[in-house]
Formats: C-alpha cells, sequence, structure tokens
C-alpha cells in the first residue's frame, strides 16, 4: 500500500503476491478495495497489482478537466507498470477499468501477456445510441457538479457502482468525477470496437448473467477478438468480482493456467 508520483500525478497503488504480474483496474467510482474479494485467490498465484485511477479516493484529483482521457489514464498505467519493473502484464479491468485497459493493450500491445475484460464494453457504432449514453454521462456529470457525492449516492446513477462501500463513495471528488464522466465514460467514435480484431493475446470477456446493459456488448467483443473466451457469470450483475468473487476468480485462474 503505497503512493508514487507518477505521469505527474501522485497514485495510491498496493501489490499483492509475487509472480507474472497481473493488474485490475476498477470500474467508474470504484477503488482498489473494489477488488478485495480477489486479493486472495489471485495473489497465491500472480504478483496482483491494484491502483486508484487518478480522480479516485486515495489518487490525486486534478482539477483541469484537460488531465482526463483515454490516452492519460492509460499513460498513469504505463507509468506505475515502468515504477514495478512490470514489464510484460497481464491487463484486466472492469467497466471503465476494461475500457482502460483496451486503450493500453492498443497503445502498448508488446508490454500485454492476457487481457481479461469484466462487465465492460467498447462503445457504440450506432450514432444515435452513443449520443443518447453521452447525454445520460452530462446529467451524471452535473449532478455532481451541483449536488456532490451524496447526492450522486442517492440517485439511481449509483447503482451499477455498488462496488464501492457507501463510506468510500462519499469520500470521492465530484469534481474529478464529473470530468470522468465526460472525458473518459464517453468514447466519442468506434475506434476500440473496429480494433477488437487486431488483438493477439489470449482474451477472457467476463459478464455477470443480470448485468443486461453488458450481455450484448460482452458477447460482441467475445465473437471480435480472436479466439476470445467468452464467461457468462450467473447470479451476478455489474460488479460481477464482489457479487459471486468464487466463480469470477476460478474463470481468471482456469482461463490463465493453460496460458501462461
Amino acid at each position: 500500500m503505497s503512493t508514487a508520483v507518477l505521469n505527474g500525478i501522485k497514485l495510491y497503488y498496493e501489490v499483492h503476491g509475487q509472480g507474472t504480474p497481473l493488474v485490475l483496474m476498477h470500474g467508474f467510482a470504484g477503488t482498489a478495495e473494489s477488488w478485495k474479494p480477489q486479493i486472495p485467490a489471485l495473489s497465491a498465484k500472480y504478483r496482483l497489482i491494484l491502483y486508484d485511477a487518478r480522480g479516485h479516493w486515495r489518487s490525486e484529483s486534478p482539477r483541469s478537466a484537460d488531465l482526463y482521457s483515454h490516452d492519460i489514464f492509460a499513460d498513469d498505467l504505463r507509468a506505475l507498470l515502468d515504477h514495478l519493473d512490470a514489464e510484460a502484464t497481464i491487463v484486466g479491468g472492469l467497466s471503465m477499468g476494461g475500457v482502460i485497459a483496451l486503450t493500453y493493450y492498443f497503445k502498448h500491445p508488446e508490454r500485454v501477456r492476457a487481457l481479461i475484460l469484466a462487465d465492460t464494453g467498447p462503445g457504440f457504432r450506432n450514432p444515435e445510441r452513443r449520443a443518447q449514453w453521452t447525454r445520460s454521462r452530462e446529467v451524471v456529470a452535473r449532478l455532481l457538479e451541483e449536488g456532490g457525492m451524496p447526492a450522486f449516492a442517492r440517485s439511481k446513477y449509483a447503482e451499477l457502482d455498488y462496488y464501492t462501500a457507501p463510506e468510500i463513495m462519499l469520500q470521492h471528488d465530484p469534481t474529478s468525477l464529473a470530468h470522468v464522466n465526460r472525458k473518459v465514460l464517453v468514447i466519442p467514435d468506434s475506434r476500440l470496437i473496429d480494433r477488437l480484431p487486431e488483438i493477439r493475446v489470449p482474451t477472457l470477456v467476463l459478464v455477470g448473467a443480470d448485468d443486461t446493459d453488458f450481455l450484448a456488448a460482452a458477447e460482441a467483443m467475445a465473437r471480435k477478438i480472436p479466439g476470445a473466451v467468452h464467461v457468462v457469470i450467473p447470479k451476478a450483475g455489474h460488479g460481477a468480482n464482489v457479487d459471486q468473487p468464487e466463480a469470477f476468480n476460478h474463470a481468471i485462474l482456469d482461463f490463465l493456467a493453460p496460458r501462461l
């Protein structure tokens, strides 16, 4: 449990276990704590790296919206992995974290040994659906700016972020999360969708059976990524890793064991 100044900001991170590095990135309004159910099982086999993304809880929250983007988040990850001498890494993420995992892969494919994409999606090809999503994230951003974290935590928009404990949720910086909504949760085009067939590393696509908003996205990713393994976890929602941690952990371990 440490902090370091990386890519111009202070990042909070944790390292558990030894062996091949495996980094997991949390979803929107999550933290490294979101992965607590994974630590015992995964750190027994791998060097598990967790961190709070910029703008989230214990990491620094830059005030300028210009300091938030997919590329900047991917650059934070690279700086952290350089700091930890983790050159070739298994890269995984849930929801927002999955988008950053994909962004990082396309920037640095030589540094990724495998991908784990959980309850996430690569955006929308349909312009109308993309515009609808963008409008919904603007509503959340304004709610955060006008009402702060208490208003967000009470709203329907926090329902997908239940992987974060209420007492931690309230410690996030609302302005930073508003920036994340506009600059990171919105994918302005089909760039990630179009590049999925380029992925050349073992890829696991995980999704909770009750995560209705992401079932189609998971199926599409698994179909487009060559050789991807698609696992649907029963009785799990958007936070499949906390709803069914044993099944989630087994899916990752069973996927990685014969491939790395």
